[in-house]
């Protein structure tokens, strides 16, 4: 028996078009999975889905608003009459903000109240909360599904600078466990990922300068990973496909699985 065979699920990915969601898409489809890219822009989706092709997948791009509840019903909608309903959903959208950041020297009483809302839309509202509801209703129903929330390693050890952002991961940790126990009679696992540092667009410049040499606060993070490096987007595939099989993790739900090289771990 494969343990991590994916023939015959269908799952959405939101997020699927930046480098880690993308990655993600990229294993589920390499394992069987019929793969919907869920984001905004159709340029990338397009991208995304031709590359998952080209290495023997099925993919399609779906177009949606995370922050539109009646956007993220018609892209359900859609996959589900294209092939059926949605058995794995990776919830990879979110960000931060520069105006929900507080650098060196900066006041935390200063914060606006826009720049932390926007946040918690990004990450929680949009990123989380909004397709659990949409998507988490079809499976409830059909009575079988994976859910994968994409938390941080700011949610577990708040870092300094972006407060915003690590207490909105720490908000989707919490509301996994919520819907793990609400759901975990159902059919439907609740689970989630929390990735250490690894480069993508949203961070790569507080990560590596130009030439690819660390940054200062770079440095400082590889000095606190007991490898030694920053991870790379393949390396959550292995962690993406064991959640997403029902064969391989059918027992396991509410929990958060950290990849981080040992970020983690560190204490002093």
């Amino acid at each position: 028996m494969n343990l991590f065979d994916l023939s015959g699920e269908v799952a959405a990915v939101f997020g699927g078009t930046g480098v880690l969601g993308g990655a993600m898409a990229d294993a589920l489809a390499a394992h069987g999975a019929k793969v919907a890219v869920i984001g905004r822009s159709e340029d990338r989706g397009r991208y995304a889905v031709e590359r998952i092709e080209a290495a023997g997948g099925t993919a399609v791009f779906v177009p949606a608003d995370a922050m539109s509840k009646d956007s993220i019903r018609a892209a359900r909608d859609a996959i589900i009459a294209k092939w059926g309903g949605v058995t794995v959903l990776v919830n990879g959208a979110g960000g931060n903000k520069p105006e929900a950041t507080v650098m060196p020297g900066g006041d935390f009483t200063k914060l606006p109240l826009e720049g932390w809302s926007a946040v918690f839309d990004l990450n929680l509202v949009g990123g989380t909360l909004l397709p659990c509801q949409v998507f988490g209703e079809s499976m409830v129903a059909a009575g079988k599904g994976s859910v994968i929330n994409i938390a941080s390693m700011s949610a577990i050890l708040p870092l300094s600078r972006v407060v915003a952002y690590s207490a909105s991961k720490a908000a989707v940790l919490n509301l996994t466990q919520w819907l793990a126990r609400e759901w975990a009679t159902k059919g439907v696992r609740v689970n989630a990922i929390s990735p250490g540092f690894f480069p993508a667009e949203q961070n790569r410049r507080m990560l590596l300068r130009d030439d690819g040499t660390y940054t200062e606060r770079g440095q400082s993070i590889v000095g606190h990973t007991p490898m030694g490096r920053f991870g790379e987007a393949k390396e959550l595939a292995g962690a993406t496909v064991w959640l997403a099989a029902a064969k391989a993790s059918g027992f396991v739900t509410g929990q958060n699985i950290v990849v981080d090289g040992g970020f983690s771990s560190v204490t002093i």
